[in-house]
Protein backbone atom coordinates (compact mmCIF):
# COMPACT_ATOMS: atom_id res chain seq x y z
CA UNK A 1 0.00 0.00 0.00
CA UNK A 2 1.59 3.32 -1.02
CA UNK A 3 2.08 5.97 1.64
CA UNK A 4 -0.69 8.57 1.50
CA UNK A 5 0.00 11.94 -0.07
CA UNK A 6 -0.42 14.88 2.30
CA UNK A 7 -2.72 17.51 0.81
CA UNK A 8 -2.54 20.93 2.45
CA UNK A 9 -5.77 22.48 1.33
CA UNK A 10 -9.04 24.31 1.92
CA UNK A 11 -12.45 24.09 0.14
CA UNK A 12 -11.75 26.62 -2.60
CA UNK A 13 -11.73 26.05 -6.37
CA UNK A 14 -7.96 25.53 -6.36
CA UNK A 15 -8.22 23.08 -3.50
CA UNK A 16 -11.07 21.22 -5.19
CA UNK A 17 -8.93 20.59 -8.28
CA UNK A 18 -6.55 18.41 -6.31
CA UNK A 19 -9.26 16.70 -4.27
CA UNK A 20 -11.10 15.75 -7.46
CA UNK A 21 -8.03 14.38 -9.24
CA UNK A 22 -6.97 12.29 -6.24
CA UNK A 23 -10.47 10.82 -6.11
CA UNK A 24 -10.41 10.14 -9.85
CA UNK A 25 -7.02 8.43 -9.58
CA UNK A 26 -7.80 6.50 -6.41
CA UNK A 27 -4.50 7.54 -4.82
CA UNK A 28 -4.44 7.46 -1.02
CA UNK A 29 -4.22 10.87 0.61
CA UNK A 30 -4.66 12.66 3.89
CA UNK A 31 -6.00 16.18 4.26
CA UNK A 32 -4.18 18.86 6.23
CA UNK A 33 -6.67 21.75 6.58
CA UNK A 34 -5.24 25.23 6.03
CA UNK A 35 -7.88 27.62 7.38
CA UNK A 36 -7.08 30.63 5.22
CA UNK A 37 -9.55 32.92 6.98
CA UNK A 38 -7.68 32.32 10.23
CA UNK A 39 -4.21 32.80 8.75
CA UNK A 40 -3.01 29.17 8.71
CA UNK A 41 -1.37 29.88 5.34
CA UNK A 42 1.20 32.05 7.13
CA UNK A 43 2.29 29.39 9.62
CA UNK A 44 5.94 28.31 9.32
CA UNK A 45 5.07 24.68 8.59
CA UNK A 46 3.01 25.69 5.57
CA UNK A 47 5.50 28.31 4.35
CA UNK A 48 8.14 25.57 4.42
CA UNK A 49 6.20 23.89 1.60
CA UNK A 50 5.11 26.96 -0.36
CA UNK A 51 6.70 30.39 -0.02
CA UNK A 52 3.69 31.81 -1.87
CA UNK A 53 1.36 31.08 1.10
CA UNK A 54 -1.43 29.85 -1.17
CA UNK A 55 -3.25 26.53 -1.10
CA UNK A 56 -3.04 23.81 -2.29
CA UNK A 57 0.31 22.15 -1.70
CA UNK A 58 1.26 18.51 -1.35
CA UNK A 59 3.93 16.35 0.20
CA UNK A 60 4.37 12.98 -1.48
CA UNK A 61 6.46 10.71 0.78
CA UNK A 62 7.12 8.49 -2.24
CA UNK A 63 8.06 11.00 -4.91
CA UNK A 64 10.44 10.51 -7.84
CA UNK A 65 13.20 8.06 -6.99
CA UNK A 66 11.36 7.11 -3.83
CA UNK A 67 12.28 10.44 -2.24
CA UNK A 68 9.78 12.84 -0.61
CA UNK A 69 8.54 15.61 -2.89
CA UNK A 70 6.97 18.93 -1.89
CA UNK A 71 4.96 20.72 -4.55
CA UNK A 72 2.80 23.83 -4.82
CA UNK A 73 0.78 25.45 -7.64
CA UNK A 74 -2.38 23.53 -8.48
CA UNK A 75 -1.66 22.86 -12.17
CA UNK A 76 1.82 21.56 -11.37
CA UNK A 77 0.25 19.26 -8.77
CA UNK A 78 -2.31 17.98 -11.27
CA UNK A 79 0.36 17.17 -13.85
CA UNK A 80 2.52 15.48 -11.26
CA UNK A 81 -0.25 13.31 -9.83
CA UNK A 82 -1.56 12.25 -13.23
CA UNK A 83 1.96 11.34 -14.36
CA UNK A 84 2.62 9.49 -11.11
CA UNK A 85 -0.49 7.38 -11.66
CA UNK A 86 0.20 6.88 -15.37
CA UNK A 87 -3.27 8.21 -16.02
CA UNK A 88 -4.84 9.02 -19.38
CA UNK A 89 -6.16 12.17 -17.70
CA UNK A 90 -2.75 13.59 -18.71
CA UNK A 91 -2.81 12.54 -22.39
CA UNK A 92 0.01 10.40 -23.77
CA UNK A 93 -0.38 11.59 -27.36
CA UNK A 94 1.94 14.62 -27.75
CA UNK A 95 -0.49 16.79 -29.71
CA UNK A 96 -3.35 16.11 -27.31
CA UNK A 97 -1.04 16.64 -24.35
CA UNK A 98 -0.09 20.11 -25.58
CA UNK A 99 -3.74 20.93 -26.16
CA UNK A 100 -4.40 19.85 -22.57
CA UNK A 101 -1.50 22.00 -21.38
CA UNK A 102 -2.87 24.94 -23.35
CA UNK A 103 -6.20 24.79 -21.55
CA UNK A 104 -4.49 24.26 -18.19
CA UNK A 105 -2.63 27.52 -18.81
CA UNK A 106 -5.87 29.20 -19.90
CA UNK A 107 -7.36 28.38 -16.52
CA UNK A 108 -4.29 29.33 -14.52
CA UNK A 109 -3.63 32.59 -16.38
CA UNK A 110 -7.19 33.62 -17.24
CA UNK A 111 -10.13 31.95 -15.53
CA UNK A 112 -8.64 31.77 -12.04
CA UNK A 113 -7.20 35.29 -11.80
CA UNK A 114 -10.11 37.04 -13.51
CA UNK A 115 -12.80 35.18 -11.57
CA UNK A 116 -10.84 35.82 -8.40
CA UNK A 117 -10.69 39.55 -9.10
CA UNK A 118 -14.43 39.60 -9.74
CA UNK A 119 -15.06 37.83 -6.44
CA UNK A 120 -12.85 40.31 -4.62
CA UNK A 121 -14.30 43.53 -6.00
CA UNK A 122 -17.93 42.39 -6.22
CA UNK A 123 -18.20 40.36 -3.03
CA UNK A 124 -15.36 41.04 -0.61
CA UNK A 125 -14.13 44.62 -1.05
CA UNK A 126 -15.65 47.06 1.43
CA UNK A 127 -15.47 49.84 -1.16
CA UNK A 128 -17.50 49.03 -4.26
CA UNK A 129 -15.60 50.38 -7.27
CA UNK A 130 -17.91 50.46 -10.32
CA UNK A 131 -15.05 50.44 -12.81
CA UNK A 132 -13.44 47.35 -11.27
CA UNK A 133 -16.73 45.50 -10.95
CA UNK A 134 -17.67 46.27 -14.55
CA UNK A 135 -14.23 45.29 -15.85
CA UNK A 136 -14.17 41.90 -14.15
CA UNK A 137 -17.86 41.21 -14.82
CA UNK A 138 -17.12 41.68 -18.52
CA UNK A 139 -14.02 39.53 -18.33
CA UNK A 140 -15.85 36.69 -16.59
CA UNK A 141 -18.48 36.76 -19.35
CA UNK A 142 -15.81 36.87 -22.06
CA UNK A 143 -14.04 33.82 -20.64
CA UNK A 144 -17.32 31.92 -20.57
CA UNK A 145 -17.74 32.76 -24.26
CA UNK A 146 -14.26 31.39 -25.00
CA UNK A 147 -15.08 28.18 -23.17
CA UNK A 148 -18.46 27.90 -24.87
CA UNK A 149 -16.87 28.19 -28.31
CA UNK A 150 -14.28 25.54 -27.49
CA UNK A 151 -16.89 23.21 -26.05
CA UNK A 152 -19.10 23.66 -29.11
CA UNK A 153 -16.29 21.97 -31.04
CA UNK A 154 -15.16 19.37 -28.51
CA UNK A 155 -16.73 17.27 -25.78
CA UNK A 156 -14.01 18.30 -23.35
CA UNK A 157 -11.35 20.99 -23.29
CA UNK A 158 -8.45 18.86 -24.54
CA UNK A 159 -10.51 16.85 -27.01
CA UNK A 160 -13.05 14.04 -26.91
CA UNK A 161 -11.85 12.73 -23.56
CA UNK A 162 -12.01 14.10 -20.02
CA UNK A 163 -8.63 15.32 -18.76
CA UNK A 164 -6.90 17.35 -16.08
CA UNK A 165 -7.70 20.46 -18.14
CA UNK A 166 -11.36 19.88 -17.28
CA UNK A 167 -10.56 19.11 -13.65
CA UNK A 168 -8.55 22.33 -13.44
CA UNK A 169 -11.38 24.47 -14.83
CA UNK A 170 -14.55 22.87 -13.49
CA UNK A 171 -14.30 24.08 -9.86
CA UNK A 172 -14.20 27.69 -11.10
CA UNK A 173 -17.33 27.21 -13.24
CA UNK A 174 -19.32 25.69 -10.38
CA UNK A 175 -21.66 27.99 -8.49
CA UNK A 176 -21.93 30.32 -11.49
CA UNK A 177 -24.64 32.37 -9.79
CA UNK A 178 -21.98 33.76 -7.45
CA UNK A 179 -20.56 35.56 -10.48
CA UNK A 180 -23.97 36.59 -11.83
CA UNK A 181 -23.61 34.03 -14.63
CA UNK A 182 -26.52 32.03 -16.01
CA UNK A 183 -24.96 28.92 -17.54
CA UNK A 184 -28.06 28.49 -19.71
CA UNK A 185 -26.64 31.35 -21.78
CA UNK A 186 -23.60 29.17 -22.48
CA UNK A 187 -25.20 25.87 -23.48
CA UNK A 188 -21.99 24.04 -24.32
CA UNK A 189 -20.42 25.04 -21.00
CA UNK A 190 -23.61 23.92 -19.24
CA UNK A 191 -23.52 20.52 -20.97
CA UNK A 192 -19.85 20.09 -20.02
CA UNK A 193 -20.42 21.29 -16.44
CA UNK A 194 -23.31 18.89 -15.87
CA UNK A 195 -21.39 15.92 -17.29
CA UNK A 196 -18.47 16.57 -14.95
CA UNK A 197 -20.65 17.34 -11.93
CA UNK A 198 -22.31 13.92 -12.34
CA UNK A 199 -19.03 12.03 -11.92
CA UNK A 200 -18.85 10.26 -8.52
CA UNK A 201 -15.19 11.21 -8.01
CA UNK A 202 -16.03 14.86 -8.61
CA UNK A 203 -18.87 14.70 -6.12
CA UNK A 204 -16.53 13.19 -3.53
CA UNK A 205 -13.82 15.74 -4.28
CA UNK A 206 -15.97 18.80 -3.74
CA UNK A 207 -17.16 17.39 -0.42
CA UNK A 208 -13.65 17.42 1.06
CA UNK A 209 -13.74 19.93 3.94
CA UNK A 210 -17.17 21.05 2.72
CA UNK A 211 -18.23 21.75 6.29
CA UNK A 212 -15.74 24.65 6.21
CA UNK A 213 -17.14 26.20 3.02
CA UNK A 214 -17.60 29.94 3.39
CA UNK A 215 -21.21 30.90 4.05
CA UNK A 216 -22.37 34.44 4.59
CA UNK A 217 -20.39 37.65 4.76
CA UNK A 218 -16.65 37.73 5.36
CA UNK A 219 -15.85 39.03 8.84
CA UNK A 220 -13.56 42.00 9.42
CA UNK A 221 -11.00 39.68 10.99
CA UNK A 222 -11.04 37.37 7.96
CA UNK A 223 -10.77 40.34 5.60
CA UNK A 224 -7.73 41.60 7.51
CA UNK A 225 -6.06 38.19 7.21
CA UNK A 226 -6.92 37.71 3.55
CA UNK A 227 -6.39 41.21 2.18
CA UNK A 228 -5.02 43.46 4.89
CA UNK A 229 -1.80 44.07 6.73
CA UNK A 230 -1.70 40.71 8.47
CA UNK A 231 -0.22 38.99 5.44
CA UNK A 232 2.70 41.43 5.41
CA UNK A 233 3.26 41.10 9.15
CA UNK A 234 3.33 37.30 8.72
CA UNK A 235 6.64 37.46 6.89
Amino acid sequence: MPAPIQVWTWPTPNGHKVHILLEELGLPYTVVPVAIGKGDQFKPEFLAITPNHRIPAIIDPEGPGGQPLQLFESAAILIYLAEKAGSALWPADPATRYTCLQWLMFQMGGVGPMFGQFNHFANYATEKLPYAIERYTNEVARLHRVLDKRLSESAYLAGPDYSIADICTFPWIRNAERRNIDLAQYPHVLRWHDAIAARPAVQRGVEVLAENQRRGTMTDAEREVMFGKTQFAAR
